[in-house]
This record gives C-alpha cells, structure tokens and sequence, in this order.
C-alpha cells in the first residue's frame, strides 16, 4: 500500500548504551514512550534500512562467481532540517552532534495519514475498542489513547502504545495487546473519561533504533535560498518496523 513521505516525524530519545549483540527489540524502546522528542523543521528525508556486504567467491569449474550476505551495515541518514534554534528536539541532537553516545530513534512514516478520532472501551477480557464509522486499521498497527476528562478504564495507560490484535478484528472494533502478537488486555474498572481519543499508526510505519549523530552541517546557496542545517544520524542497530 502507497504511504507518503508527507506528515512523516522523526524523534530523539534519551542516550542509550549499544547492547553488545547490536540488536534491539521493542521492549528495549519501551522506557523512551515518555523521553521522545520529535526533531522539527524536518524537510527531507535521508533513506534508511540495511545493506549487506557482498561475500563473491570465483569458481574454476562453473567458470561463474557466487555470492553470499555478509554483514550488516546501515547506511547514515541524511536529514534536512530548517535551523530552529529553540527547539527542544533540535536542542538535543545538536547536543548529540557534540558528544560519542547513541540515542534512541524514532520514525513515524507519514504520520499526518494517522487514523484518530474518539472510541469507547468496554470491560472485558479483553477489553474491546469500538470505533464509531470504522478504524482502517490491521492486526499489529500501533495506537496510543489519550482520555479527557477523566481516565482510562484500569488496565490500560494514558499515552503508551499499544498493538491492534488480529483475534476479534473487525471493521469498527478491535482489542489490543502490550507487544504486536500478543494476549490482550483485560480492563476492569469502566473509564471515567468524558471522551476517549485514540490514535492510530498503519502497520510498518513506525521504524525505531539506536544510533550516532555524525555531523551537522550548514547549507550555501544563492541569495533566495533557505539555509538548511544537514544531520547526518547513523543507525548502529537493526531497525525495529512496527
């Protein structure tokens, strides 16, 4: 399915130490959900993902060369950014470009194309999310819910994320788990909201990962071009695709 680039955000995190295989999972970025700042005045967009090395090998007989993965590597992303001096996210991957440490990434694929509107949240085992006029949304698509006026019902926490569950999945209505495959969660006590506001990103949207702030450099130009500051952020782990 087509996503656009447009209404996509990027966010840093707080420092992070490398785990020693290099590899992350989610829960590792569960700590972040309250750190995240997103970096804005971002205007375009480096790629990023993995690319492996090419291990060639010639062979006499077949008179042919075969080729196997190596390692592998991720290529720095390239960001664009207009120079907003204020900013709290800027701020801190300014600090970032100055120091040796990583930091926790977060990038939300088209993220003005996100799915939000008020829902109501039955107590159950599992407790079930209506979505009045339907939600779009398919099994493991993150979503985060936001009460006002009130509270959730007990179980579930204002502002984490949670993950649409294939189990009882339908057009209008849907229940979620901590983690994407997951048991859904039981809510017991009813809300006390006024309204409940959910938000939701499409699935494999949302890349997150560890990595090092390379550089910052200032554009030139001619005189009706903007000045652009380029980050260049390097990832040092896999990437986890929610």
């Amino acid at each position: 399915m087509l996503q656009r680039i447009g209404g996509s955000k990027i966010y840093i995190g707080t420092k992070v130490a490398l785990p020693t295989d290099l590899r992350v999972t989610l829960a590792d970025f569960t700590a972040q959900e309250s750190e995240w700042l997103e970096i804005n005045g971002w205007t375009n967009s480096g790629p990023l993902g993995d690319a492996r090395a090419a291990i060639t090998q010639s062979f006499i007989g077949a008179d042919r060369d075969a080729t196997i993965a190596g390692t592998a590597n991720s290529p720095a992303m390239e960001n664009v950014f207009a120079p907003l001096p204020t900013d709290p996210g800027q701020i801190r991957l300014r600090q970032a470009v100055d120091g040796c440490a990583n930091y926790a990434f977060k990038v939300e694929w088209g993220a003005g194309c996100a799915s939000e509107g008020p829902v109501t949240i039955s107590v159950a085992a599992p407790g079930i999310v209506t979505w009045p006029g339907g939600h779009g949304l398919a099994a493991g698509s993150p979503v985060i819910f936001e009460p006002e006026g009130g509270n959730l019902p007990t179980g579930l926490t204002a502002g984490t994320v949670y993950y649409v569950r294939e189990t009882g999945l339908t057009p209008t209505s849907f229940s979620v788990s901590a983690t994407p495959g997951g048991a859904g969660i039981t809510t017991t006590l009813a809300a006390t909201a006024d309204e409940i506001i959910a938000t939701a990103q499409p699935a494999g949207e949302t890349d997150l990962f560890y990595g090092i702030v390379l550089s910052k450099s200032k554009n030139g130009g001619e005189a009706n071009a903007a000045r652009m500051a380029t980050h260049s952020i390097k990832p040092n782990t896999n990437i986890v695709e929610v």
